[in-house]
């Protein structure tokens, strides 16, 4: 058995990214993203009629946001220091759904602030790719970070014994979003969430509850 073994997300749990593409698409595209209101399928609207903005059309502006704008993202308070105290006892993987065209520039944005640690571009759920990472680095504890309750559920089906962190670190956005059901804790501010983690790495893997037996989610 290796070191313990922290895989967490990047877009609201070690970076701004919302308000950040809130604000480019106020200033540059005239459309309105209302983040508390509506689902993201009708969050983006024109400014100057009210519409909603074309899927396909949101599609482009977050690949165009990657693309020129990912300098205007800033670490989420006490991400930055609480890694680095983390990765004294564990080894750290990014596990990012930004896709492969724009996987360089996560490692060297993240690689700027101090956060140097092995990138992985992904598209879709992240229960696959996460058992892959930890069969990889044969950890004796494992444990996920995300913002997204999806991705807890399928961590949870495809790596049961694996520790899950709820975490949406935009405050802007945090008391609208409800605790993932398949998390094990959700905790929103980072210097509580560094006390979890140390003790969940400290307690060995996470207990399998019968519902995840064969992949079955109750």
């Amino acid at each position: 058995m290796n070191r313990p073994l922290i895989i967490t997300d990047c877009d609201e749990v070690l970076l701004h990214m919302v308000v950040p593409f809130r604000d480019w698409l106020d200033e540059t595209h005239n459309v309105h993203f209302d983040m508390h209101d509506r689902g993201f399928a009708e969050a983006l609207r024109h400014k100057d009629s009210g519409q909603v903005v074309e899927r396909e059309l949101v599609w482009g502006l977050l690949v165009a946001f990657f693309d020129t704008e990912m300098h205007r993202q800033t670490p989420i308070a006490g991400a930055v220091a609480a890694l680095g105290r983390l990765a004294q006892v564990a080894d750290i993987v990014v596990l990012t759904n930004i896709g492969e065209r724009h996987h360089q520039l996560r490692v060297e944005q993240l690689a700027a602030f101090g956060l140097d640690f092995p990138v992985q571009w992904n598209h879709g759920p992240k229960g696959e790719p996460l058992a892959a990472i930890v069969a990889a680095h044969d950890a004796s504890v494992a444990l996920f970070i995300d913002d997204l309750a999806e991705h807890h559920t399928s961590v949870a089906r495809h790596a049961p014994d694996v520790w899950r962190l709820h975490m949406v670190g935009e405050p802007e956005i945090a008391i609208t979003v409800p605790a993932a059901p398949h998390a094990h804790a959700r905790i929103d501010n980072w210097a509580a969430a560094e006390r979890w983690i140390m003790e969940k790495l400290a307690t060995g893997p996470a207990p399998i509850e019968t519902s995840y037996i064969d992949g079955a989610l109750s």
